[in-house]
């Protein structure tokens, strides 16, 4: 990943620190497998992520022991090497003007000797949403990202050698594979000049589908092997220069199967997938 800020909601407050720029080690993975998971809670208990979280976890996690925290438990915990974090992170990018912060899921393990948790080794990390955008637009997708999250571990414990790799330069690899599979999309998220069906096959001649989060989140639960979806993290209009990522995932195996993204600006390029992402995947063989 980039040099990042990390900063953790606790209550109304934010915790800012500096983050080094940092790749986990076969031994950093090792402890993590030998550890327990202790997956973190947002300190509004009615957060609509504390539901969905308890119910990925529960229903995908099989790697490691687990249980669910506060995020005081959390400050008490994060020296103990024995013990490993899942959490929802604020991100902001190093030299990035715009400032804007971004919700992230992390996997992190414990370190002994540490005054805060500005140091702690990162395992993985995936981008969720930008902070001013209201859950319904992210939240539904958890359990799939739960799930890339622990096939993500799999794969670096299974092949050292991603490790030191380019992480999205590996799962494009799998682009090609996309054309096999119906492409689930919210209209929304789709730039207005390609947004029908007809107009995508000009450009794109596979299985595309415009449908409802809700029916993305019943293709996820059911684990649906002929589906993959659109996770878009964009500004949702919340901002006039942003970037906007846009990652395909597999409905079964939570892989990753595209990630590109652009920048969002007034009067140019559309805060979700564009023309040309389809001509990407279209050429990849």
């Amino acid at each position: 990943m980039k040099k990042i800020i990390l900063g953790i909601i606790i209550g109304i407050s934010t915790l800012a620190v500096n983050a080094q720029e940092y790749l986990p080690s076969e031994a950093d993975l090792n402890q993590f497998l030998n550890s327990k998971l202790y997956v973190v809670l947002e300190s509004n208990p009615i957060a609509e992520y504390n539901f969905k979280i308890q119910e990925a976890v529960k229903e995908t996690w099989d790697l490691t022991e687990y249980e669910f925290i506060s995020i005081d438990q959390f400050q008490e915990m994060y020296n103990d090497p024995d013990k490993a974090f899942l959490m929802m992170t604020q991100v902001v990018f190093q030299n990035d003007r715009t400032k804007v912060r971004y919700n992230f899921l992390h996997i992190f393990i414990g370190k002994p000797g540490l005054d805060s948790f500005e140091n702690l080794p990162d395992i993985a990390a995936i981008p969720l949403s930008y902070t001013e955008v209201d859950e319904e637009f992210w939240v539904y997708k958890m359990e799939a990202l739960v799930r890339f999250m622990q096939s993500h571990v799999q794969n670096m414990r299974d092949n050292p050698d991603m490790i030191k790799k380019n992480i999205f330069e590996y799962y494009n690899e799998f682009t090609k594979d996309i054309k096999q599979k119906t492409l689930y999309l919210v209209k929304d998220e789709v730039a207005p000049d390609i947004n029908t069906e007809a107009k995508i096959k000009k450009i794109y001649p596979y299985k595309v589908k415009f449908v409802t989060r809700e029916e993305i989140e019943e293709a996820i639960t059911n684990r649906d092997e002929n589906i993959v979806f659109l996770h878009k993290v964009g500004p949702q209009g919340t901002r006039l220069r942003a970037r906007c990522y846009k990652i395909i995932i597999g409905a079964k195996d939570a892989n990753f199967y595209y990630f590109d993204y652009h920048w969002v600006e007034k009067g140019k390029n559309f805060d979700g997938i564009l023309d040309k992402d389809f001509k990407k995947m279209n050429k990849k063989k």
